[in-house]
Order: C-alpha cells, then sequence, then structure tokens
C-alpha cells in the first residue's frame, strides 16, 4: 500500500498542528506541499483532491479527508487506536474535542487579525477584535490551572493541535507575558516529536506578520483601529 498522502502549506497553523499528530504517531506519509500564497490550491489537480481548495487534506489510499482537527482524529482512530492522545474513554474524549474546539475558537478569531494584516494591508488592529481574542486566551489560561496540559496531565490531540496555535501568536507578537499557565504549558511541550519543526516554521510566519505592521515587539507596539 503506498504511503498516505498529505497536503498542506507549511506555514498554516491548523496544517502544522495535524503535522504535529502525524509526528507524534510516527507516520509514514507523503508530504505534499501546497503553495497558498502562488494559489496552487486553486489548480486543476488539486481541485480534483479537494474541490473545496482547503489544506490540510489527506489521501489515506483513495479515502479523502480535510479539516485539520478531523485528520487529527482520524489518524489516530485509524492508525493508533487505544493511543491517549484521542482516549477510547468517551469522558475522556469530550474533554478533548471541547479544547479541540477552543483551538479552532482561538483560529478563527486570529485568522480575521492576520488576515487584515497580510492581505488587506493594515497596520492597525481593531481594539474588537483583540478584546475577543484575548478573552479565548483566558480561558486557556484558566483551564491550564493546576494541570499539565489542556486536556488534563496527559498530551492529547488538543495540546498539539493549540501548539501550532500558540506558537504561531508568540512570534506574531501577540503579548503573552501575562499568560504564566500558557507559557509554562508551552515550555512543557518542548519535547514533543515534531516541537523544533513547527516551532521553525511558526517563526517564520511570526517575523512575516510583525515585519507587515512594522514592529519587533508585541501587539502593544501597535495602534488600535
Amino acid at each position: 500500500m503506498a504511503p498516505m498522502k498529505f497536503y498542506y502549506f507549511p506555514m498554516s497553523p491548523p496544517c502544522r498542528g495535524a503535522l504535529l499528530t502525524i509526528r507524534n504517531l510516527k507516520l509514514d506519509i507523503e508530504l505534499i506541499n501546497v503553495n497558498l500564497r502562488e494559489k496552487e490550491q486553486l489548480k486543476e489537480d488539486y481541485l480534483k483532491v479537494n474541490p473545496v481548495h482547503s489544506v490540510p487534506t489527506l489521501d489515506d489510499d483513495g479515502f479523502i479527508l480535510w479539516e485539520s482537527r478531523a485528520i487529527s482524529q482520524y489518524l489516530v482512530s485509524a492508525k493508533a487506536p487505544g493511543s491517549p492522545l484521542y482516549p477510547a474513554d468517551p469522558k475522556k474524549r469530550a474533554v478533548v474535542d471541547a479544547r479541540l474546539y477552543l483551538d479552532a475558537y482561538l483560529q478563527a478569531s486570529a485568522r480575521i487579525i492576520f488576515y487584515s494584516i497580510h492581505t488587506l494591508g493594515q497596520k492597525t488592529i481593531s481594539h474588537d477584535k483583540k478584546v475577543r481574542f484575548y478573552q479565548l486566551l483566558e480561558s486557556m489560561e484558566t483551564i491550564l490551572e493546576g494541570q499539565e496540559y489542556v486536556a488534563g496531565n496527559e498530551v492529547t490531540l488538543a495540546d498539539l493541535a493549540l501548539l501550532a496555535s500558540i506558537s504561531t501568536f508568540i512570534y506574531a507578537g501577540v503579548p503573552m507575558s501575562k499568560y504564566k499557565n500558557i507559557l509554562a504549558w508551552y515550555k512543557r511541550c518542548e519535547n514533543l516529536p515534531g516541537y523544533q519543526e513547527n516551532d521553525q516554521v511558526a517563526k517564520a510566519y511570526g517575523d512575516f506578520l510583525k515585519n507587515l505592521l512594522g514592529i519587533t515587539g508585541t501587539w502593544d507596539d501597535v495602534l488600535e483601529a
């Protein structure tokens, strides 16, 4: 059987979240870079794979799946059943799912801000957009109080998804110093497979966004709209 194919754009946090799952499960997979900046997601060959032209996309011997968190859930269920990354116990799994939703909300909130920077060319960040984003970070900070990882005291898919997100936020200039629990959790994640790979790309993307904003520090240096 041919190895699975994983279509992705490395700078995309959701893509990196699914890639961290692949690395932690040590799966044999072919990585295919779909360069969104060159609009490769709109090319005919890719549209045959994924007609909604999103990344990431998984091709497992003809089974096609997109949406990063669904891909991660599928990979554990199909390739590593019983893995603590996605526990079989329904209550523990429900908590993991809930934290994956938190990551989805964070990503949606951040995407609005990032889009205004890299596509619309804005040099300011709306106060209202930042308030909602910071509220979600506060939720994560509260969740981590008294526990090592976001769904308890073991690493799960939720940690991998959020690691891709939080690393991007840190390097993009989000002021994170007050989120002590998040920073301690981030430090604990350093030994996870794929951490360095994710970190390098998150830094490149973060530097790209900060350069567009014209800052070297944090969003506190950016005027509010």
